[in-house]
This record gives structure tokens, sequence and C-alpha cells, in this order.
């Protein structure tokens, strides 16, 4: 098994580089660069679409109720999914939300634990049916994915956690996107879709109850 699979990514001024995925978030945490969305797009360059689902969803990933507080991260998240499906090839963020602060993923231990899991993909990670991921027809069907469980993360009721698979599952499919390996794409899919059927299933059974009152 091949470890530590290379990722590239584009810089904003169009050069490449290649190099490891939780090598430049690391040099990105630990930098003087603000730590905000609009910084983050920047760094990451044109082809960063995957780079920042995983940090815009890797909070409410957590398996901890955010009572709402991720809700401008997810609908950020929809806004580039939306770009993807349109066709864009460079992430554009609105002013108003280039300033937002990714709190909670900053910190030593956050970014800590976040980098750990990325790197233990890239461990045991491989390319393997890099077209089923990287073509233009799976970008816009990567788009769509990722906008179907951002929405879900941000209809899930708050302060219930029920966000927390769906937002995994854009995390794990992006990590498969980046590394070019379509059997984490598609272990990411899987946790989405139970969490879309869970988030779903949830609230039929409260529709029900209410009804019943």
């Amino acid at each position: 098994m091949v470890g530590a699979a290379a990722v590239v990514l584009g810089a904003c001024s169009g050069t490449m580089a290649v190099t490891m995925l939780s090598d430049q978030l690391s040099e990105w945490l630990e930098g003087d660069d603000p730590k905000t969305i609009g910084a983050l797009c920047e760094r990451f360059g044109a082809q960063s679409f995957a780079v920042a689902f995983v940090m815009l969803l890797a909070l409410p990933a957590l398996p901890l109720p955010t009572g709402g507080v991720t809700h401008v991260l997810e609908i950020v998240a929809m806004l580039l999914a939306l770009e993807l499906v349109a066709g864009r090839t460079d992430v554009w963020i609105p002013r108003r939300w280039r300033g937002t602060q990714l709190k909670g993923l900053t910190g030593p231990k956050a970014s800590g634990a976040l980098l750990r899991r990325i790197r233990w993909f890239e461990r045991w990670s491989r390319p393997r049916l890099a077209v089923l991921v990287t073509s233009p027809v799976a970008r816009r069907l990567y788009g769509l994915t990722v906008l179907g469980l951002s929405a879900t993360a941000f209809v899930a009721p708050p302060f219930t956690g029920l966000d927390t698979l769906p937002a995994l599952g854009v995390v794990v499919l992006s990590l498969g996107v980046l590394l070019s390996d379509a059997v984490v794409a598609g272990v990411g899919l899987l946790i989405g879709t139970a969490g879309v059927a869970l988030v779903i299933g949830l609230g039929h059974t409260i529709v029900r109850l209410l009804h019943h009152l």
C-alpha cells in the first residue's frame, strides 16, 4: 500500500506545488496569515474547493452539538458547491464573508487533531479510480453532493448533533478528491448518505409526534 499520497494545490499566482495537504494546512495554521475564510481560499488558490470544504465542515463534523454557530460555514460551503456545479475552476467568496474567522479550528488542540486525521488518510490512501473524482463531470457531481450534504447539516435541528454525519461525509469525500482516491470518496459518500437518512427519519418522526399531540 502506498503511503503519504501527495496532492497538487494551486497557489493564487497560478503556480503549482506538489506537497502534502497536511503540511500545507499546518504551515497555514501556524503562520501569521489571518485565519479567515478569505485567507484560506487565497492561500490554497484556484484548485482549493476541496481544501475549503474540509476546513468549513470540520467543525460541524465534530460529534458535539453546535447550536447553529456553524451555519455561516455551511452557507459558504453551499455557495462554493454551487460554483463547482456551475463549472467554475476558481473560488469566489462574497466580501461580507471573506473576513469570517474559522473559530474553533485554529487553536493548537483542534488543529492538531484535524491534522492527525488528515495524515492518517494520507498514510493509508493511494490514487484509485482517480477519473471518478477528477473529471469535469465528477467535479459537478461532487459539487451537487456537497451542496446536498451541507444543506442537510444546515437544516439539522440545533443542539442535536445531527449535523455531524452529513458534515463528516463532506470532509471525508473531500479528502478522497484531494488524494485522488475514489474509495475514500465513496466512504465519505456513504457517511453523508447515512447522515441524510438520519436527519430525514428523525424529522419525519418529530412531525408525526407533533401531529398526534
